[in-house]
């Protein structure tokens, strides 16, 4: 199946996308570790099934030196060993926070006590925004079925300004 729109070929879909990077830079310049980032936005993306942002969010974290079997744990993330108890609060997050129509009481107590163990009020932000921003993202690549597969690091990187 073929993308039914490109994104990147629109005058208005171009002047969101440059306002969308710019929401994101905050996240990026965040002190929210980069290694978490990715990893929960690589989680929502694959229970969204965003193809694109799998392969996107994938990649990224591989170039930044996230080793391959963290990546490929990701969807097992309960059942693995190798992520912390941070990145199990914010993997927990995401999770629930993405599923909003799966879990009537959204994110619960007990993940958000979890999360606010393990991180500051400005890293609770960046988090709380990505969970937000990845979702929406994933909207938009899947409505317009944007494939997954070519994508290479860092080549969005001119949007934000």
């Amino acid at each position: 199946m073929d993308a039914r729109f490109n994104l990147f070929d629109n005058e208005i879909a171009l002047r969101f996308a440059k306002r969308f990077a710019n929401a994101a830079l905050v996240i990026v310049q965040s002190p929210l570790p980069k290694s978490t980032q990715e990893l929960v936005s690589l989680r929502a993306s694959q229970i969204n099934g965003c193809g694109h942002c799998i392969d996107m969010h994938t990649k990224e974290a591989a170039a930044a030196g996230e080793s391959a079997v963290r990546l490929h744990l990701v969807a097992a993330w309960r059942e693995s060993t190798v992520f912390t108890e941070a990145e199990q609060a914010a993997l927990a997050l995401a999770e629930e926070g993405t599923r909003l129509a799966d879990a009537h009481h959204g994110v619960s107590d007990e993940t958000w006590a979890r999360v606010r163990k393990h991180y500051d009020d400005d890293q609770t932000a960046a988090l709380v925004s990505l969970v937000a921003l990845i979702n929406a993202a994933n909207r938009l690549a899947v409505i317009v079925h944007q494939k997954g597969g070519s994508y290479e690091p860092g080549m969005h990187a001119d949007f934000a300004s």
